[in-house]
């Protein structure tokens, strides 16, 4: 099946027409109504150099909080309190950090300053939230992404410290999870995140978790 281009008309297309690798569509624009329409289909974007490349694989990687693993030494890091936990009160420094970082294999950032624009705006609507890691009043660690019901679909973390970002993670699913978030999206496969309790699920099914709950 051809790769769909999409235009400034806000519409995806299903996610079954996706390719193997789980591209789906490219162009259009990264807009705060189009970032939530994909996210609410179960679509991401990626970036090709300048162009949007919208993504939904199959399967999907994900977290349910109650399966969340935290190691005998992650819980001794815990307890140490060597870092603190802090949600929204720099949202722009963590992304900031996310976008200096490579990321997905590119020679750059996926993060482009339209992205990253977009994801400010999100936040100051109340969508997007960072997690945060800071040891001695310093942002050490993070992550973002998008709440949206019972789901948070997670976009990327960094960490300037060792375990800054799992501690992070860790706290802000425990969190999510008080909060009566059923499942965390992973996107795709890594092994740091494999550790700490996300699998595989077939992409039906998170698309039905979606429909049912969103």
């Amino acid at each position: 099946m051809p790769l769909h281009a999409l235009t400034s008309s806000l519409w995806f297309p299903p996610v079954t027409d996706a390719l193997e690798d789980g591209l789906l569509a490219m162009g259009g624009d990264v807009s705060v109504e189009r970032l939530l329409l994909a996210y609410r289909n179960g679509i991401f974007p990626w970036y090709d150099d300048t162009i949007p490349l919208w993504w939904s694989p199959d399967p999907r990687f994900v977290l349910i909080p109650e399966e969340l693993k935290v190691s005998k030494s992650m819980q001794q890091i815990i307890k140490k309190k060597t870092f603190t936990f802090k949600v929204n009160t720099d949202f722009n420094q963590v992304i900031h950090h996310c976008q200096s970082l490579n990321r997905k294999g590119q020679d750059g950032t996926w993060i482009t300053e339209e992205l990253k624009e977009s994801f400010i705006e999100l936040h100051g609507l109340g969508h997007a939230h960072s997690a945060e890691a800071w040891m001695n009043n310093e942002l050490v660690g993070g992550l973002y992404g998008i709440k949206m019901g019972p789901f948070f679909f997670g976009e990327s973390m960094f960490s300037k410290a060792s375990n800054a970002s799992k501690f992070a993670f860790i706290h802000w699913v425990r969190q999510l999870q008080q909060e009566g978030v059923i499942l965390i999206d992973c996107q795709v496969y890594t092994e740091h995140l494999e550790s700490l309790g996300a699998t595989m699920i077939p992409r039906k099914e998170f698309i039905s978790l979606l429909n049912t709950h969103l």
